[in-house]
């Protein structure tokens, strides 16, 4: 009776070891240093930022108004988004996106502005698209998203 206990609790075992394993020690040394050189390049610049215990730097210009969206919400923004290098790779002054379906900074970030407010984001590679080539934007590149929320819907 007791192997029958100890077999039904292996996959639950499997289970939480996967749900709470995090980063991998790759992605762990990848935002180490992508969080150093974002350090470097806002020192350099002159660029007061905020560190967010998520693992990004952010500067709001505008806060926006109250209610400020969630994950879960849809919202609407024009944006820029270039690499640390200064090369633009994307922006619209229009579009409307789930929360949810975008970038983890995104999800972490947009939601610390209220509708009108204006946001920067620095985010590591690991909070963008991480080790993967996308589009124009090179793996393991730092991406600065200079974004405005024009509105939100829940």
């Amino acid at each position: 009776m007791n192997m029958n206990i100890k077999i039904s609790l292996l996959p639950i075992a499997f289970i939480f070891l996967f749900l709470f394993s995090g980063c991998t020690k790759d992605e762990v040394d990848q935002q180490a240093v992508d969080l150093e050189k974002i350090k470097i390049f806002l020192n350099n610049s002159g660029i007061e930022a905020q560190y967010n215990e998520n693992g990004f730097y952010y500067v709001i210009s505008l806060p926006g108004t109250d209610p400020k969206p969630t994950v879960n919400s849809t919202i609407t923004v024009k944006y820029k988004g270039t690499l640390l290098t200064g090369a633009t790779f994307d922006e619209s002054n229009s579009l409307t996106f789930p929360l949810t379906d975008l970038i983890k900074g995104w999800q972490l970030g947009i939601p610390l502005i209220g509708t009108g407010g204006r946001i920067k984001l620095y985010l590591p590679s690991t909070l963008g698209y991480g080790n993967r080539n996308t589009g124009g934007i090179p793996a393991n590149s730092i991406l600065i998203f200079d974004v405005t929320l024009n509105s939100f819907s829940n």
